[in-house]
């Protein structure tokens, strides 16, 4: 049975990743604060400053597979992850770091797949661009990063910030000529989980097949919650009367269809 190490294992993705592999890997998983699901002996407590303790981890469970979906501040990210892949370098280790469509918001003309070059305006987008780069260059072929877009799940803060506006009359910001992409937390699992087993490599972008602005999808959601107040307040991005895509679409055929969802589908997952 294959060693998985999580790191960031208490948030969102984290614990729905430790739902979905608890039955086929030997889980291992780090925290900041909250701890996780499994037994006391099989996580540690890891800031993303504390790269000795990050190596002692590694140097004590040899993880066959690393999954990476930390927070935390940028630069300390950045060397935390350096750290890790030169830890595995002389290793057959593999890691599998989720990315962001944040690396494409410095170009809003179209959606983008693996085989565009990444360009970020934003500083998030930017550092995840430097992370991605430094481990395959580091790693090369084993490091597989997965480019995901905005996260659902039935307790995610997306969810409850939608929930607590309607129940205080909130006013909740959304654009309307902005196409994105959205996804479930357990359907990354899924999908993550098919990737690992299919031992797919390289960059692979998840999200939503079907295309739908953020106030669309916004709209749904709410629609779904109440019939009584209208609290969305529509916004057009950067004021102009023009379709912007802040969207992840695949050109690779080696994810199944029974594995993708549509908006429609995550909208009635989550309600």
């Amino acid at each position: 049975m294959e060693k998985v190490l999580i790191l960031g294992g208490s948030g969102l993705i984290g614990r729905a990743l430790l739902d979905e592999f608890k039955d086929g890997f030997d889980l291992y998983g780090t925290y900041s604060t909250s701890v996780t699901s499994l037994p006391e002996e099989k996580q540690f407590q890891l800031e993303v400053h504390q790269i000795d303790k990050l190596k002692e981890i590694i140097q004590s469970i040899k993880p066959d597979i690393v999954i990476s979906c930390l927070r935390g501040d940028f630069d300390q990210q950045l060397k935390l992850h350096k750290e890790l892949a030169l830890e595995l370098q002389n290793t057959s280790s593999r890691v599998y770091y989720f990315s962001t469509t944040n690396v494409f918001d410095g170009d809003f003309s179209k959606p983008h797949t693996e085989s565009d070059i990444p360009i970020a305006e934003s500083d998030y987008g930017k550092f995840k661009i430097a992370c991605e780069n430094i481990l395959k260059e580091i790693l090369d072929e084993r490091v597989i990063v997965i480019r995901i877009p905005a996260i659902w799940g039935k307790n995610s803060p997306r969810l409850n910030l939608i929930k607590e506006s309607i129940k205080n009359n909130k006013t909740i910001d959304v654009y309307n000529n902005l196409v994105c992409n959205n996804l479930l937390d357990v359907q990354l699992a899924k999908q993550l989980h098919f990737i690992i087993e299919s031992q797919l490599k390289g960059v692979i972008h998840l999200g939503t097949k079907d295309r739908m602005t953020q106030g669309q999808f916004f709209e749904q959601v709410i629609s779904k919650l109440t019939s009584e107040k209208n609290i969305l307040r529509y916004q057009s991005y950067q004021d102009k009367d023009v379709t912007y895509y802040f969207q992840l679409i695949s050109n690779r055929e080696d994810l199944p269809n029974f594995l993708q969802c549509t908006n429609e589908e995550v909208i009635g997952y989550l309600i």
